[in-house]
């Protein structure tokens, strides 16, 4: 995840300790991962939902029943989670509220010390259920909106699916949970970035993840939907514009990006033309989130108990916890898969954006400063794309 609203603005989120670690004595920012850093874990607790989305990483649907871990089985799990010293858990699924003992799961979860927190379409949360994760601890709710309402049903493939999931974020928010949307970008739904953005404002929203496609599950069939170079730094200058906004409006909305790193890049570089001072700031926090972390400082659990490295890399299995504790599934001594993951850095060839970084990081104290516009290389930045 790329926090823009960190990297940009300089907002301090809550999120910061997970996604840069705890601090080592150095200035407010300028945060390291412990030595010992563990995953967040998203947990696909079921394969049924009610809605038949175009881009499901998990290819999940109501007719998409499949095996499950039994109850005392998913508690056995939650157990060695917390045990292990994972810092959050991500109910997903399919819809996680259509698990029979879902609130039964979470409560455990809150309970054994983990941060916990709910991915969902967002239709059946209605006054009741909103209370009743509040009552839970639940510490957020992710609610999935992929544009506004034609748009959002289409990719649905359910009219009335927009209307029902802005009804779970208003009973969410009523109940005073934290709320965040969760928007994926294609060629079919981009230009809804700035409607979303004014939902976000006018309700109170208090996060919003922008990913990129990823070609996982039906997800996969939509690679001609892929944003082009162009349009996807035209977005993120969009999303950049839009998050500087809402901080000048006195609203500290979190806004991260997911699933392309080079997000991060684009920051730097846009700062550096802007605002160089600010790049003193966002280095560091670059360098120590380190770009992908699919595992290490992430993980996937599914419904049948394999383990992958992350929710949308399902083609590489790192072990099943019915058959081996996750504790010792990520520990991962005699796998060499994991090994080669968390030592990339050794094992890639070629100039990488990081060296582009370093190079041009000792330029950026010495290059004028000017306030920031809002034109990039002489365009004006899009309202509407």
């Amino acid at each position: 995840m790329i926090g823009i609203s960190k990297l940009y603005c300089g907002t301090d989120e809550a999120s910061d300790s997970l996604r840069y670690g705890g601090s080592s004595g150095l200035p407010a920012g300028y945060l390291q991962p412990p030595a010992d850093k563990k995953p967040v874990v998203v947990w696909n607790v079921t394969t049924q939902c009610n809605l038949n989305c175009i881009h499901c990483y998990s290819l999940s649907g109501a007719g998409a029943s499949r095996k499950i871990m039994t109850y005392n089985e998913e508690k056995a799990l939650i157990g060695d989670l917390a045990e292990f010293g994972v810092p959050a858990l991500l109910f997903s699924g399919g819809e996680p509220l259509l698990h029979p003992r879902i609130f039964d799961l979470m409560d455990y979860a809150v309970k054994s010390g983990m941060r916990t927190a709910l991915s969902t379409n967002g239709t059946l949360i209605n006054r009741e259920t909103a209370e009743r994760l509040k009552s839970i601890g639940l510490s957020y709710v992710g609610i999935s909106i992929d544009g506004l309402s034609e748009i959002h049903d289409r990719f649905r493939n359910r009219d009335g699916a927009f209307r029902a999931a802005m009804e779970g974020v208003r009973q969410s928010l009523e109940a005073k949970i934290k709320v965040g949307l969760r928007f994926t970008m294609t060629r079919n739904n981009f230009m809804e970035i700035n409607g979303v953005f004014d939902l976000l404002k006018t309700m109170g929203i208090h996060r919003i993840c922008l990913y990129h496609l990823a070609y996982s599950g039906r997800g996969a069939k939509l690679r001609n939907s892929t944003l082009s170079n162009q349009e996807t730094r035209q977005v993120v200058e969009l999303i950049i514009s839009r998050t500087a906004a809402l901080r000048g409006d006195g609203l500290e909305t979190e806004v991260l990006t997911v699933n392309n790193h080079c997000d991060g890049i684009h920051i730097y570089l846009k700062a550096l033309r802007e605002y160089p001072t600010k790049t003193r700031r966002i280095l560091p926090l670059l360098k120590t989130n380190g770009g992908n972390s699919a595992g290490a400082g992430i993980g996937c659990i599914n419904w049948d108990g394999d383990v992958y490295p992350d929710q949308f890399w399902r083609t590489r299995i790192l072990g099943n916890v019915l058959r081996e504790k996750f504790s010792r599934i990520w520990r991962g001594s005699g796998n060499g898969f994991l090994h080669d993951l968390r030592g990339r850095r050794a094992l890639l060839k070629g100039g990488g954006a990081a060296d582009a970084i370093g190079r041009t990081s000792a330029t950026a104290t010495a290059a004028p400063e000017r306030r920031p516009s809002s034109t990039t290389h002489g365009r004006r930045i899009p309202r509407a794309i």
